[in-house]
C-alpha cells in the first residue's frame, strides 16, 4: 500500500520500514526550481515533484524586518546581511559590548505574522506531507549578533555573556516551538553547523557545557508537543556524537561525506537511536557527476541506511545553485527506484 509522504516520514522516524524511503529537502535554489518549472516556488516544486515532507522555514534571507540598500537588510535579531544572486552572510551584529545587550529588544515570539505561513501550509498539507519548521540554532545565531570571532573568544573570556545570550535565544524559541506546534506542525528542524570538515568548532566541554544544554532544552519542549526533532551539522561530528545524543534529538542531517561521515558506521553505531539524513553528496557528484554517478551513489546510501527503517535520502546539505538540475531529478528517480522496501541493493 501507499503511503502518504507524513506517514513514510513517521513510520521511518519509528525505525520501521515504510513503502519507500523518504525525500525532501531543506532548499533548493531557484536556478533549480526554474528548470523544473519556470518561476516555481519552493512550495510548488514540492508539489511538482511529491516530495515528502514541506519545510517552513526561519532562515535569515524569508527574515527581513529592515531593508537598508538593494543587497543588505536587518532581521529580527539586528543582524545585517549581505545577499547576492547566490550568497547570503551576515556583515554586522548588534551585540558589540556586553552592554548592548541591555538595550537589545528580544523580537516577540507571539506575533501572528511569523505562523501566517505555516497557518497556510498547515490548511493544504496537513496529514498528506510532514510540515516541517527550520530555525536556526541559537549557537548559530548567537554568532552573527555578537560576530563570530568575537563570540568564539566570549567561549573562553566571558562564559556568562554566552549563557546570557543563550537563555534569551532559548526562551525566544521554546516560545516559537509552542506556536508553531499549536498551528499543527509535526517536526521541529533545528539549523547551524557545530563543526568543520575537519573537527567540531569548540571543545567538549564547552559544548557540553554552553551549547547542548540550549539544544536539549528546544528538543525537550517540543517533543512534550508531540513533535519529533532534527538536527543540521556539517562537519565532523563524530567526536560530539555522544552530546548529540544526550540532547533528544530524533534525526541528524547531513551524515557529511566531506567530512569524512561514513554513512555505514554512522547506522551500525548510532542507527537504533538516530534517524540518519542526507550524505548524497551534493558537492561534487550532484554538480558535475554523470548520471550513473548519482545513481550510484544513491544506490550506496540505500545499501548503507536505509535497511530496517530510520534513514531519509537527501543531499549533503541542500539543493543550492550549483546542483546540475537535471543530476537532482536523476536523484530523486534513483531514490524511487532503489529505496522501494524491501531493500535489495
Amino acid at each position: 500500500m501507499e503511503l502518504s509522504g507524513l506517514e513514510r516520514v513517521l513510520t521511518t522516524l519509528r525505525h520501521k520500514e515504510p513503502d519507500r524511503v523518504p525525500h525532501f529537502e531543506l532548499y533548493i535554489h531557484q536556478k533549480v526550481r526554474d528548470f523544473i518549472k519556470p518561476g516555481a516556488s519552493y512550495f510548488d516544486v514540492v508539489e511538482a515533484l511529491d516530495l515528502d515532507a514541506i519545510v517552513v522555514d526561519d532562515m535569515p534571507q524569508n527574515d527581513m524586518a529592515e531593508m537598508l540598500d538593494s543587497s543588505r537588510f536587518r532581521n529580527k535579531w539586528g543582524v545585517v546581511w549581505q545577499t547576492s544572486s547566490d550568497s547570503i552572510h551576515p556583515v554586522e551584529g548588534p551585540i558589540k559590548s556586553e552592554k548592548d545587550l541591555d538595550t537589545w529588544v528580544l523580537p516577540d515570539p507571539d506575533d501572528p505574522k511569523r505562523y501566517r505561513q505555516l497557518a497556510d501550509i498547515v490548511d493544504r498539507y496537513k496529514g498528506r506531507k510532514a510540515i516541517i519548521v527550520a530555525f536556526q540554532d541559537p549557537f548559530d545565531i548567537a554568532s552573527t549578533m555578537r560576530g563570530a570571532e568575537n563570540y568564539y573568544k566570549d567561549f573562553i573570556l566571558n562564559p556568562p555573556l554566552v549563557d546570557r545570550i543563550g537563555e534569551l535565544l532559548r526562551g525566544y524559541y521554546l516560545k516559537y516551538i509552542d506556536n508553531c506546534m499549536a498551528t499543527g506542525a509535526d517536526i521541529i528542524f533545528i539549523t547551524g553547523d557545530y563543526a568543520t570538515t575537519k573537527w567540531p568548532m569548540l571543545s567538549n566541554r564547552c559544548f557540553s557545557r554552553h551549547v547542548i544544554p540550549v539544544l536539549k532544552a528546544l528538543t525537550t519542549e517540543a517533543k512534550s508537543k508531540g513533535a519529533y526533532v532534527f538536527k543540521h551539522t556539517d562537519g565532523n561530528v563524530m567526536p560530539i556524537m555522544d552530546l548529540l545524543l544526550e540532547s533528544g534529538i530524533d534525526g541528524l542531517h547531513p551524515i557529511d561525506p566531506n567530512a569524512g561521515m561514513d554513512l555505514g558506521l554512522m547506522k551500525e553505531k548510532y542507527g537504533e537511536r538516530l534517524t540518519l539524513m542526507g550524505n548524497v553528496d551534493c558537492a561534487e557528484t550532484l554538480c558535475w557527476g554523470s548520471a550513473e554517478a548519482v545513481r550510484e551513489d544513491v544506490r550506496r546510501c540505500m545499501r548503507q541506511g536505509a535497511k530496517g527503517g530510520g534513514y531519509i535520502c537527501m543531499s549533503s546539505n541542500t539543493i543550492h545553485s550549483a546542483v546540475k538540475p537535471q543530476n537532482y531529478l536523476e536523484m530523486i528517480g534513483a531514490i524511487r527506484e532503489f529505496g522501494v522496501y524491501p531493500i535489495c541493493v
